[in-house]
């Protein structure tokens, strides 16, 4: 805009001074300009640019004459898109649908979280008994919009929150001692509240070893019906047969399907990583202490982001007892671990 007004000043000092002065100012004026488009053939314009040429071409029959930057024909495809903007600017609708209330959308989105197999007719439906005008349309679009469609994934997890207390998993996992030998540990644990129900070591499991393991974890009628495990020959008919006898119902995973054992498997990570990345074991006995006391720890003290930053045993909150106390150190695993408890200042 500075440049349109300096070049308007210009303009009307023109007209005080000679026509000979004027001439050669022009002649030196085009010259550069040629200079310019030898230079750059396309320079950039702005919006102010065009509205200049494009007023000046409507008072201005010799327009073209002084025209070098750009053609007549680009002049003129400006005033045309300019007077398709301008009648699209005039005839632009006034009306249209009206936006859904802030207190509708979240009356649709609270329906849709609490209620997962409702869809755009059921809570349409309920909006109109609730005394909302809102089309059925509006609210599917709203939906799609905001909310994330089921999946496998959706449909796992509402699995597991209607029957996780009553499901239990086994997996077997190994490890190497400072010999290179293998052992192998055979492990129980619950769904709900992810707890340790059993775990042993063999250097040798076979399945008459596993059924032997699994009669101590069950030799009772307990609240567990199903029973998730690997596709692993250790887990064999005989081993199927016993859970059966016991009232469970055995559910084998796909091979090579290690998520729809998950509960196992991230246990089995979280041992490695805080455990046995660590230690370096010299024989059975000399891993089952550390173990032992690692399952400990685990019920008792190690936070859990699915059971709501609880502890499988239900950690009680310490609060603090006075001003003077102090949050004291205990190491658990020989330092590899600790817990964090209030003490009271001598």
């Amino acid at each position: 805009m500075l440049d349109l007004l300096i070049a308007f000043f210009c303009t009307v000092r023109v007209f005080f001074r000679s026509r000979a002065d004027t001439a050669l100012e022009v002649i030196a004026l085009r010259e550069q300009l040629a200079v310019l488009k030898r230079k750059r053939l396309r320079p950039p314009l702005n919006f102010f640019d065009r509205l200049f040429w494009i007023t000046l071409r409507r008072v201005w029959p010799g327009w073209k004459n002084v025209l070098l930057i750009v053609k007549p024909d680009t002049v003129i495809a400006w005033h045309r898109a300019g007077f398709r903007l301008y009648w699209r600017w005039r005839s632009r609708s006034q009306t249209g649908r009206l936006r859904i209330l802030s207190e509708v959308r979240d009356l649709i989105r609270r329906l849709a979280n609490e209620n997962r197999g409702w869809g755009a007719p059921k809570i349409h439906g309920e909006l109109l008994k609730l005394g909302f005008e809102v089309s059925e349309r509006s609210i599917s679009r709203y939906l799609r919009r905001v909310l994330h469609p089921g999946g496998p994934s959706k449909s796992w997890l509402t699995f597991l929150r209607k029957h996780r207390e009553a499901i239990v998993a086994l997996d077997l996992f190994t490890i190497t001692t400072v010999t290179f030998q293998q052992l192998c540990c055979l492990f129980v644990i619950e769904h709900g509240r992810r707890r340790i129900l059993h775990f042993n070591i063999s250097r040798h499991p076979t399945s008459d070893w596993v059924v032997q393991q699994l009669r101590e974890v069950f030799s009772e009628a307990g609240p567990y019906r199903y029973v998730i495990f690997e596709s692993d020959a250790k887990f064999d008919g005989q081993v199927i047969a016993f859970l059966k006898c016991t009232g469970l119902k055995p559910k084998r995973t796909s091979v090579q399907s290690p998520w729809q054992n998950g509960v196992t498997e991230r246990w089995v990570g979280s041992c490695r990583r805080e455990l046995l990345d660590r230690v370096i074991p010299l024989k059975e006995t000399h891993l089952r202490r550390p173990l032992l006391e690692y399952v400990a720890y685990y019920h008792q003290y190690r936070i859990h982001d699915a059971l709501e930053t609880d502890t499988p045993n239900r950690r009680a909150i310490e609060h603090r007892p006075s001003f003077a106390a102090r949050v004291v150190r205990h190491a658990r695993l020989g330092g590899l671990h600790h817990r964090y408890p209030w003490h009271e200042a001598a």
